[in-house]
């Protein structure tokens, strides 16, 4: 009888872990269904990026993106700056694509609201992504918070505030944390276009880790209107 009872228990456990996996996956693909549903956009943008070696001064301009990884920003005054691929600036770059294993690891409020915390390990062994935290909301089926760790770039943080524009995923405000020590800000960025020279990192903190925080405003979409591939091309 005890064996019997064990292995009922076994049996029940497996069977509603089953069904906890499946439904934690659900909610992966659904909100991952919903973001990629964003082909391309364009956005004005106000951007800050704080970094603790250089004065950077706040970035107003057009941000353009098409899926899945082509962006262009051209700031106020026609200088178009085209982002490192080791930068990603938006959501659909920092979750996995493909199959994935998901793991719901509980809740906890985030930004003043409920979230469910799913930890999302990519099966293709060459991903760049190594594993992406989630705070998903999931009565507006929205990610708060990402922690996406991976192979190259290492470890980038991104908090999300959503408004008019959440039905289709995308965000008013983005803050992204990260570790600058091995990223190059593209050209352009660097200089204020104020004619105030940015001040450099001196050699003596080159190699060790250069937090910095790049925080976006977008003040309006134009969403799924179509963009040419020849926008994102660099002009010499």
């Amino acid at each position: 009888m005890r064996k019997l009872c064990a292995l009922l228990f076994v049996l029940l456990f497996s069977f509603v872990y089953r069904i906890q996996a499946q439904d934690e996956s659900k909610l992966y693909y659904t909100l991952r269904n919903k973001i990629m549903t964003v082909k391309d956009y364009v956005a004005a943008v106000e951007m800050k990026i704080d970094v603790s070696y250089m004065k950077i001064p706040r970035l107003k301009g057009t941000l353009y993106y098409k899926n899945p990884d082509k962006m262009r920003l051209e700031r106020a005054g026609g200088i178009s700056l085209l982002p490192k691929k080791n930068i990603n600036l938006t959501l659909s770059n920092l979750i996995p694509a493909g199959n994935v294993m998901v793991i719901d690891v509980g809740e906890a409020v985030t930004a003043g609201k409920k979230a469910r915390i799913l930890k999302v390990v990519p099966e293709d062994d060459l991903s760049n992504i190594v594993l992406t935290k989630i705070w998903v909301d999931e009565a507006e089926m929205l990610a708060l918070r990402t922690e996406t760790t991976t192979r190259n770039d290492g470890t980038v943080i991104m908090d999300l505030a959503f408004g008019k524009y959440s039905a289709y995923g995308l965000p008013d405000k983005v803050t992204i944390y990260m570790d600058l020590k091995d990223y190059k800000l593209p050209q352009g960025v660097t200089m204020d276009y104020n004619s105030q020279p940015a001040t450099k990192v001196d050699d003596s903190k080159k190699g060790k880790s250069q937090k910095g925080t790049i925080q976006i405003n977008y003040l309006n979409y134009e969403i799924n209107k179509g963009i040419p591939d020849e926008k994102f091309k660099d002009k010499k």
